[in-house]
């Protein structure tokens, strides 16, 4: 993992801060702003690391942002950088809403504030495909990670197509990643 420069828990907090100031439509927004400050910008992480904290951060239950955001800063910093990371990511959207709690008449009659945000959404689905594809690209050109792809889209199909509970797919997926990680490993050793 190659550092542009040393983690700072400064500029790991004014990064959260920005990125979760500046990030309207849910979590997964987030995630492609978070890979180009800390992956490209910074590098703190490599793209796999990326993924592999999005992953974690969405399995655990409360929100991805603060989930990644605390995973990186334990990473580096220990209990001191999960807490920058969870105060950095947490304190716009307080911010934003209590100052929201104090306009809300105002915001949910005015028109313009409504054609604003339904804008907003489309930018935001565009922002999520974009991530999609940036992160999915190094999944297609590497043959390894084939099962990968497989897996993901038996994921998506049985949510989307089935019905099927997300807790159930994610017990499977992680089953299935626990037995793929353990055959790998088998695989290794046999070979030394």
């Amino acid at each position: 993992m190659g550092k542009k420069s040393g983690f700072n828990l400064w500029a790991f907090f004014r990064a959260t801060f920005v990125l979760s100031a500046f990030t309207f439509g849910g979590g997964y927004v987030i995630v492609p702003l978070m890979k180009k400050k800390f992956c490209d910008e910074y590098g703190w992480i490599t793209e796999d690391e990326t993924l592999e904290l999005v992953a974690i951060g969405q399995s655990s239950p409360g929100a991805i942002a603060i989930n990644a955001s605390v995973l990186l800063g334990w990473r580096f910093k220990g209990l001191a950088g999960a807490l920058v990371g969870a105060l950095g990511t947490a304190l716009p959207p307080l911010i934003i809403l209590s100052v929201m709690f104090y306009i809300y008449d105002f915001v949910r009659s005015n028109t313009y504030v409504a054609a604003m945000l339904r804008g907003m959404q489309s930018g935001i689905a565009a922002v999520i495909i974009d991530a999609v594809w940036d992160m999915a690209k190094g999944y297609f050109k590497n043959p390894i990670k084939v099962p990968s792809i497989v897996v993901m889209a038996i994921a998506f199909c049985a949510t989307w197509v089935f019905g099927i509970n997300v807790a159930y797919i994610i017990i499977v997926a992680g089953a299935a990643g626990a037995v793929a990680a353990i055959a790998t490993k088998n695989r290794k050793e046999g070979q030394l």
